[in-house]
């Protein structure tokens, strides 16, 4: 675990102090500093704990601190030494010009007067400046280094956060994408087979209740049972895995699902006693997800007409036009009453995941009166699933 920030500023301001007292205490101009000296170290070392939230106002005190102490008369302690921790800090905090023009100007104020008062300028240029000026370079240098270093981790940071956040998104849409296609699948196919089951127990209901029974009807009874018994058997299977597939286990196969199929889709309104005419006019081999979809589409078509409309005539046109499949279900019955009169939108799922099936390959889909009966219309890119 990382110190908290304060105690580091409390070290280095402890760091600062001694390091100046002992070049105090060093004395080596033999002056003998009083205990006001010290005073110098203990204020050079305080205005550390401030360093991060006024950077600027530290490094400008510290300048005029080591300024001041020479003025006052108090031993040699060089000008690198009690500044390196200002102009360290100031640049950590992304004050690199002030610490340099501060640095800058505290050398040349040094030199000037020591050169002023007759100093060797061999010393005094030749020696010391270099080693001063290198020792502060290195402090800014250093101070830029830990601000670039820690302005990376940031980024890393935040980058990491963002990527996160966007993986879980994108799980998330993935979840609902299944839970859609999931729920679009057991509308579909359980509500296909509830019609079928439904209209087929009407039928043995209508046979077996009839005043007298002869042999056609029982043979209708025999026949709406074992229909039932198909349907049911078919539609626990689906549902099995569905449920397999949504615990991540082996979902099996699928049979798939495909045009030259659709008489089974058609088959609940021809049982309803419904004229279905069906014309398909496909040249081109489809992707297997285009063939699903317009099988489904088909199908939940035709399972609304079969439950909401009092049609009798439905027409199925599947036809290759251009680059698009053209799929329409047309019945001369009444609008479906699962949909609003003011609105038209479905109150049910079956438009809505006619819809959504179209608009995922990329199609169009749309639904609505059709004069005197109904329209169910979608167009999709024969390259759609491929």
């Amino acid at each position: 675990m990382r110190p908290a920030r304060w105690i580091l500023d409390v070290l280095l301001g402890i760091g600062v102090t001694l390091v100046v007292s002992l070049f105090i205490a060093a004395d080596i101009q033999g002056s003998d500093p009083d205990a006001w000296a010290y005073l110098w170290a203990v204020g050079l070392g305080g205005v550390m704990l401030v360093r991060r939230r006024y950077p600027v106002i530290v490094l400008l005190l510290s300048a005029g601190a080591v300024i001041s102490y020479y003025a006052a008369g108090y031993p040699a302690i060089g000008v690198a030494v009690p500044l390196a921790a200002a102009v360290f800090s100031a640049a950590e905090q992304g004050r690199i010009v002030a610490s340099i023009v501060t640095a800058i100007a505290v050398l040349g104020i040094s030199v000037s007067y020591r050169l002023v008062e007759g100093q060797d300028p061999s010393v005094v240029v030749g020696y010391e400046l270099p080693g001063h000026a290198l020792l502060l370079a290195a402090a800014i240098a250093l101070g830029d280094g830990v601000r670039a270093r820690r302005e990376l981790r940031r980024r890393a940071a935040e980058i990491g956060e963002l990527t996160a956040e966007r993986s879980a998104r994108e799980a998330e849409q993935r979840a609902m994408a299944e839970r859609l296609a999931i729920a679009r699948e057991l509308h579909d196919s359980v509500g296909h087979a509830l019609t079928v089951v439904a209209l087929h127990a009407q039928t043995a209901e209508e046979a077996l209740s009839s005043g007298e029974t002869v042999a056609r009807d029982e043979c209708e009874a025999r026949e709406a049972v074992r229909v039932i018994a198909t349907t049911t058997s078919t539609s626990f299977e689906d549902l099995r895995r569905t449920v397999a597939s949504l615990r991540r286990e082996d979902p099996g196969s699928r049979t798939p699902l495909r045009i030259t199929d659709l008489e089974s889709a058609i088959l609940p309104a021809r049982r309803a006693g419904l004229e279905v005419v069906t014309s398909v006019s496909v040249v081109s081999p489809l992707p297997p997800m285009l063939e699903a979809a317009t099988y489904r589409i088909v199908q939940e078509a035709i399972t609304n007409v079969v439950r909401h409309a009092d049609a009798s005539r439905v027409d199925v046109d599947i036809r290759e036009n251009a680059d698009f499949l053209r799929v329409s279900v047309v019945n001369d019955g009444r609008v479906f009453p699962d949909r609003s009169p003011s609105t038209g939108e479905a109150k049910g799922r079956g438009l809505s995941g006619m819809r959504e099936r179209a608009l995922l390959l990329g199609g169009t889909f749309s639904a609505g009166p059709d004069g005197a009966g109904f329209a169910v219309r979608a167009s999709i890119p024969l390259e759609a699933g491929a």
